[in-house]
């Protein structure tokens, strides 16, 4: 029975070396044993065996005087428990993996506690100018030792620390170089699918959505050669999660985050947060009002629920109380630009609703710079959705139809049906304002076509009149003065005008006394 585990384990068979290892009585099992049985039970799912076996397996080579071999599982237990969300007990084993290497020779051992205590703090500190010169000594030492799984590690995070300090193309040459050896298959599974991993992360971070998607795509190629792989599997479905949030397929992105919740919520806490904002999301963009559960449950994971929580508000009506929880989320962020841009996307969407324009003005131009730094699909693509919603709500409605017209073909060209949609209705303003009412019309079929197909939730509004008409048309019915509902809504009196232009198209009337029988009529007043 133990040499078929041995054989089974050798073949990659996991489900099979872990069926094995389990009818032999521990005593029989030497430290190799041990530590392939754990290898055996993690990919196949078994977290609390895999740290109880690892454990063992450390201290088993310990005994055996193997301290390189002992600290490399110390290394193992240190990054399944980070994985789980307990830094103390992960950090105590990293820690004690630097003891045991205390004097041994440079090997592989050397190079992961670099990665873990050195190369990623720098990256999640937002230094990468530092990270870069790790990543290189891990290059280093990898090419010295004779291992390429080292040396591929080096090159990935080279390119992402490159990524982070704004060189995009260069960094995006070394990940493509660090996958090219895991496509030759000269790395182990474990190594293999950890910059699977770092690299799909990295481009949903820059927002390279093209990029992404073939990374995902050729990371689930990989993962069906192998009978059974838990946690990778459940980590490339977080980021499959994320592709269909942006496609519109909202209903496959919400079962199969839900999906990434049972299979992980008990071991990668971080990617169980992050498939709940993916949840989330996707009961927002349904106006399923379980998505204010699911943001709390991603930001019970350590996933800061923003800017979904503050869209969400902006839907419920408080586009005040938005604007405030939008800017407190981007003053939280730090400096990281990347990190920020989402954040900045919201901003501007929220700061127009509120009339906060000088807020918006300085969201998108953040954005813009952004965009510019890393010229990447999707970065270009809320950047320029942001501009033009931006020049549409300062009245140059001129200047905002190319720059919208580039964002909607943007959006369109990977599938972002929802995001190209809602271009589509700023689009229709633009041209109505510029009394190009076939155009303004066909712009607006597009869209609430798209909004048909893809279940999307829409504000109750009468006569298609946006939220912001409705607050106009309900002062009006109040009595006020164009300069009044002007300084209430925080806008120009010739935003006002222009607004009530469009309502008294789009409604039908000709006269103010008209539009308030109307407003009267369909209980618009009081602030509708």
């Amino acid at each position: 029975m133990l040499s078929r585990a041995r054989q089974a384990h050798g073949a990659q068979d996991w489900a099979t070396a872990a069926a094995h290892f389990d009818a032999v009585t521990t005593v029989r099992l030497t430290a190799d044993d041990l530590a392939a049985y754990a290898d055996a039970v993690w990919w196949v799912g078994r977290t609390d065996d895999t740290l109880r076996l690892e454990a063992a397996a450390c201290e088993a080579f310990v005994a055996e005087s193997r301290p390189a071999e002992a600290a490399w599982a110390a290394i193992l237990m240190g990054i399944f428990l980070l994985g789980r969300g307990d830094e103390p007990q992960g950090m105590g084993w990293i820690g004690k993996a630097g003891r045991l290497l205390d004097g041994v020779p440079e090997c592989r051992a050397h190079g992961f506690l670099l990665h873990l205590t050195e190369l990623e703090p720098r990256l999640r500190a937002g230094r990468p100018d530092e990270a870069v010169g790790v990543a290189r000594r891990i290059q280093d030492l990898g090419r010295r030792l004779g291992q390429p799984e080292m040396v591929a590690m080096g090159v990935n995070g080279e390119g992402r620390a490159l990524i982070g300090s704004g060189h995009v193309v260069d960094g995006l040459r070394l990940l493509d170089e660090a996958m090219v050896t895991v496509l030759d298959g000269g790395l182990s599974p474990f190594m293999s699918g950890s910059l699977y991993c770092h690299t799909i992360a990295t481009c949903h971070e820059i927002a390279d959505l093209r990029r992404m998607t073939r990374w995902v795509d050729l990371t689930e190629r990989w993962l069906a050669t192998f009978p059974v792989a838990v946690l990778f599997g459940g980590l490339c479905a977080v980021h499959r999660a994320q592709l269909h949030l942006v496609r519109g397929e909202w209903h496959e992105a919400e079962r199969t985050a839900l999906g990434v919740v049972a299979a992980l919520d008990a071991n990668r806490v971080d990617y169980a947060a992050e498939a709940w904002y993916v949840v989330a999301e996707a009961r927002r963009l349904r106006g399923d009002p379980g998505a204010t559960d699911a943001y709390d449950e991603a930001h019970a994971r350590g996933r800061d629920p923003q800017p979904g929580r503050a869209l969400l508000r902006l839907r419920a009506g408080d586009p005040a109380g938005a604007a405030a929880s939008v800017r407190a989320a981007v003053a939280a962020a730090g400096t990281d630009p990347l990190r920020r841009a989402p954040l900045c996307a919201a901003a501007v969407e929220i700061s127009i609703a509120a009339g906060r324009l000088g807020d918006a003005a300085v969201a998108a131009a953040e954005l813009e710079a952004t965009a510019s730094t890393f010229a990447t699909s999707g970065l270009q693509a809320l950047a320029a959705a942001a501009r033009g919603a931006l020049l549409l709500a300062e009245n140059r409605a001129e200047e905002a139809l190319p720059v919208l017209r580039d964002a909607c073909g943007r959006w369109r060209d990977f599938g972002a049906e929802y995001d190209a949609a809602h271009v589509c209705v700023l689009l229709a303003e633009a041209y109505r304002a510029l009394g190009d009412e076939a155009s303004a019309s066909a712009e607006t079929a597009q869209a609430e076509a798209a909004y048909r197909r893809l279940g999307a939730h829409r504000p109750s509004s009468p006569d298609g009149l946006t939220r912001r008409e409705c607050e106009v048309l309900a002062l009006v019915a109040d009595g006020c003065s164009n300069r009044e509902i002007g300084e209430t809504l925080f806008i120009s009196d010739r935003t006002v005008a222009r607004h009530l232009t469009n309502i008294f198209h789009k409604i039908g009337v000709t006269s103010r006394t008209q539009a308030v029988r109307y407003a009267i009529d369909r209980g618009l007043t009081g602030g509708g």
